[in-house]
């Protein structure tokens, strides 16, 4: 992967100005038209709507690509996720589903290596997952079977090989052009494709579902992982990675038991619940509400940061919202060159006072 600045100048470098019938074989990958596989995750009988943005990303790669997504499970949440995954978008031309126990729970040396076998069948040129636990867990796995180099946490898709991803934690963008072989393989981060609720609404025709064969699927990477178990937090609160409003503690809560009112202001808000490292680290929340570089990536219309300091990892995690709000006692913290709106001031004055003057949530 190199920059187009380097490409350009590789290009000149080589080709002499007259040489101009010799260009296409630098565009030809660009010109052709796109077939691309995305991956899919699934949950109680519906894809996720991380999933759904990566189809949203595949889109945008050719106005001629024809799109498979790819669902692996057993019983009958997969065919349920797999009629939900075929009406979820206008741009899929196809859902493809491996119904089999080696993939009730999704370990990600089996699902590499179904990556593989479909891709070595249909001979996609693109491969895309969604930039989170899942696509990350698995994509790069099947990119070393195929051989290939991964271009991660993509934030924009100037052509069918030219991307734009972050790098130092956010604070610039670096533009790659894939140059290797097919499937060029993104994750991408599903906060900068969003789905509009037209667009799904717009869907009236269904997209053919197809079992995929494997009889030919091998075990070798079967037992090499298990399954232990999963847990996760039952609340009424909205998920955070797709919530409209997102309410954050950090350090400045100093304990557990101030955090609280953090969880009671977002209940005040219908809102989601965020942390940062330093909170997490200290024990006062789960690691699950994390939110930053090493945790989650949000994008919501309203960001509150109570007690933040705004560090660079944080910060990578929150760029995309729509409105930030940061309260802290400290003039020169971080946060408030990045906030829409800032607060300097005592937090466990600030936080009561809106908890007395704010509606309750409808």
């Amino acid at each position: 992967m190199i920059n187009r600045t380097v490409f350009t100048a590789l290009k000149r470098s080589i080709l002499p100005s007259s040489s101009s019938q010799l260009l296409p074989f630098f565009s030809s990958s660009a010109c052709r038209s796109a077939s691309t596989l995305v991956l899919a995750e699934h949950d109680g009988g519906s894809i996720n709507a991380a999933s759904v943005s990566a189809i949203a990303a595949a889109g945008s790669l050719s106005k001629d690509s024809s799109i498979s997504v790819l669902l692996a499970g057993s019983g009958p949440s997969l065919q349920e996720a797999a009629e939900h995954a075929a009406s979820c978008h206008p741009s899929i031309s196809q859902v493809l589903v491996a119904d089999s126990d080696t993939f009730t729970n999704p370990l990600a040396e089996p699902w590499a290596q179904l990556v593989q076998l479909v891709q070595q069948r249909n001979g996609y040129s693109h491969v895309i997952a969604a930039s989170g636990s899942f696509g990350k867990n698995i994509l790069p796995r099947a990119a070393a079977l195929l051989d290939v180099s991964p271009v991660t946490d993509v934030v924009a898709i100037s052509e069918s090989r030219q991307f734009v991803r972050p790098i130092y934690a956010g604070n610039a963008l670096c533009t790659v052009r894939y140059t290797g072989a097919d499937p060029c393989m993104l994750t991408i981060r599903s906060t900068s494709f969003p789905v509009t609720s037209k667009s799904v609404e717009s869907t009236s025709n269904k997209s053919p579902i197809t079992q995929v064969d494997l009889s030919t699927f091998g075990g070798d990477s079967i037992g090499k992982s298990r399954y232990v178990k999963q847990t996760s937090q039952e609340a009424e609160r909205p998920d955070l990675a797709n919530a409209r409003v997102v309410v954050t503690g950090g350090r400045g809560l100093k304990s557990a038991e101030n955090f609280k009112m953090i969880e009671k202001l977002a209940a005040k808000l219908g809102a989601a619940v965020g942390a940062t490292r330093a909170a997490v680290d200290a024990g006062f929340v789960p690691n699950d509400l994390q939110v930053g570089q090493t945790g989650k990536i949000v994008a919501p219309e309203l960001y509150m940061a109570f007690g933040v300091s705004g560090a660079i990892q944080h910060l990578a995690g929150i760029r995309d919202s729509k409105v930030i709000v940061a309260v802290n006692k400290d003039a020169d913290a971080p946060i408030f060159k990045v906030a829409d709106y800032g607060l300097v001031g005592d937090l466990f004055e600030i936080i009561p006072e809106l908890l007395e003057k704010l509606p309750e949530s409808k």
